[in-house]
């Protein structure tokens, strides 16, 4: 286990939507299966509309999470230079609202994706400081993907080595996070290797695991 402190601040704004991570196959990337957000960009990038009550009593205010990322001087100019619209205006970000930093407020996981393969180019977390949102963390070393599991910030990261093929990573990082009060502390990193083919190479999967 390693005792990293991740903290990344910045102001942003607001953000909507829910995803999951990997599942550990060699897909090319971690899979959605919830609800997956794809939203145009709203007149302003603040709601300032009242927040609801979710199921576990944590406030609930639903945010334009284009405005957010673009808004957001801690994303990278390249990351706001490629976000745009795959078809119409459904832009490939994927939203997440849930206890991950144990304020009042759900807290927002953004994940901004590629249009052509839904790669992971960039995640964050926004935390609700008063009226606007603060980003505490951000990975924009892809492929990566984000999601709250159980008030863990859980992020998952494909490795590949120098012959893969982008749909066939060679090994996958799990990296499991926790909010120590002003930013987020690694607790847990699990690495899969994967083998080369099972089942005559018409689907690979996870050969071995290590947990540091």
């Amino acid at each position: 286990m390693s005792a990293g402190t991740i903290v990344l601040v910045g102001t942003a704004v607001f953000a909507v939507g829910c995803a999951t991570g990997g599942t550990g196959l060699r897909d090319g990337g971690p899979a959605r299966t919830d609800t997956v957000a794809r939203t145009a960009p709203s007149g302003s990038a603040t709601d300032t509309s009242p927040a609801s009550a979710s199921p576990s009593g944590t406030s609930l205010k639903k945010v334009d999470p284009v405005g957010l990322i673009m808004a957001d001087p801690k994303v990278s100019a390249e990351v706001k230079k490629d976000l745009k619209p795959c078809t119409g205006k459904e832009y490939p970000v994927d939203v997440s609202y849930g206890k991950v930093t144990g304020g009042p407020v759900a807290d927002i996981v953004v994940n901004v994706l590629s249009c052509a393969d839904a790669l992971g180019r960039g995640s964050y977390v926004y935390r609700a400081d008063g009226g606007r949102y603060e980003n505490v963390f951000s990975d924009e070393q892809p492929p990566v993907y984000a999601e709250i599991d159980r008030g863990d910030l859980v992020v998952t990261k494909q490795v590949y080595g120098k012959s893969d093929a982008l749909a066939y990573p060679s090994g996958e990082d799990v990296i499991t996070y926790r909010w120590s009060g002003e930013g987020f502390t690694e607790q847990d990193r699990v690495h899969s290797e994967y083998s080369n083919v099972v089942d005559g190479g018409a689907q690979p999967a996870p050969a071995t695991s290590h947990k540091n």
